[in-house]
């Protein structure tokens, strides 16, 4: 399981509002009986100003976890243990918000506390913005030979390639996947999405499901990971995947490291399986010292760095405050997570 992205800053950094507090998923009404109850919210386990306020300026009770406690927001990366704690001793809770887009970091306390009367959020699509930009750099950079010429000690031959006009293929279909597709328009590129179901997504040339990852790779100039984690995503991509791919193609992963195989990953870039790749994420992650993939020369590596603190605050802060108002009002939730499915 790939480590999940630091904690949030006190901070919303100087250059929050360049980044729109719009939320790359629907938000969803629910039945009157699965409403949570409103009441105090605890926010766990360091409370941190940006958050704080956020909850109050939305109208929202902050305080200690107590019996009188109906929400939790939970702002540690990790300590799933203790989140589980603090859910068994307080069981009238019903509402909790977890930091991230993807929650694969707590699949084992949404399986141990999926009761019907606990609802569950993540940061879904909050964060789509700066992680969809840094697909785009790591694309761009991969494409114009970027690797090669950062470790360049004399001057070489012009080479690298135009992502105009060609065929990207995004693997997921998500707010990151909303977000690329509206930085990939000035490109021309035709876009393939691949995600569970055959639905159409707006903006795509064509959307496939799942099973048709295969049929698609061939044809792909670049391929993006976008997909959430899941058991059933693990290693989506391994030998076979990278024995589809043009051996001029380039595959990026923004999303999670194990659903990339490393292993394949190394000995694809290092056979000319494919012309590159760029992760933000890694299996193991942090990616270990000495590592094979860290001397691939034709390999970007950034530390899980597709959305920074900064970056995020401001972002989790806004669904903070829609999620608030949903929980006081009749108002709609945004990033509803299925506990049994792990998104």
């Amino acid at each position: 399981m790939s480590t999940p992205r630091n904690d949030q800053p006190d901070a919303a950094g100087p250059h929050a509002g360049q980044h729109r507090a719009v939320l790359a998923v629907d938000a969803t009404p629910l039945a009157a009986d699965r409403r949570p109850a409103a009441g105090p919210i605890a926010v766990l386990p360091r409370p941190k100003k940006i958050f704080v306020d956020a909850i109050t300026e939305a109208g929202g009770d902050v305080a200690e976890l107590s019996p009188e406690t109906r929400a939790i927001v939970w702002l540690a990366s990790g300590s799933g243990s203790d989140l589980s704690a603090a859910l068994d001793a307080n069981p009238q809770v019903q509402w909790v918000q977890l930091p991230w887009a993807g929650v694969d970091a707590f699949a084992d306390q949404l399986k141990q506390h999926d009761r019907p009367q606990l609802l569950w959020t993540s940061a879904k699509g909050a964060y789509a913005q700066p992680v969809a930009e840094h697909a785009l750099a790591l694309s761009l950079s991969l494409m114009r030979e970027i690797p090669t010429r950062v470790r360049a000690t004399s001057w070489a031959r012009p080479s690298g390639e135009s992502l105009y006009g060609r065929h990207v293929v995004i693997i997921g279909a998500g707010g990151i996947a909303v977000e690329l597709l509206n930085l990939l328009a000035p490109f021309g590129v035709s876009v393939t999405v691949v995600r569970r179901s055959a639905d159409a997504v707006p903006g795509a040339d064509r959307t496939v499901g799942a099973d048709a990852l295969d049929d698609v790779l061939p044809e792909a100039d670049l391929v993006i990971v976008a997909a959430a984690m899941t058991d059933g995503t693990r290693h989506l991509f391994g030998p076979s995947q990278f024995a589809l791919m043009k051996s001029t193609a380039y595959i990026v992963n923004i999303a999670r490291g194990g659903l990339i195989d490393t292993d394949a990953l190394v000995n694809a870039l290092a056979s000319g399986e494919i012309a590159g790749a760029g992760v933000d994420v890694t299996d193991p992650e942090p990616l270990p010292d000495g590592h094979p993939l860290w001397s691939s020369p034709n390999a970007i590596i950034t530390p899980h760095s597709a959305d920074t603190p900064e970056m995020t605050a401001p972002l989790l802060a806004a669904r903070l405050r829609q999620n608030v108002a949903a929980f006081l009002g009749d108002g709609a939730f945004a990033g509803i997570v299925d506990p049994q499915a792990g998104y």
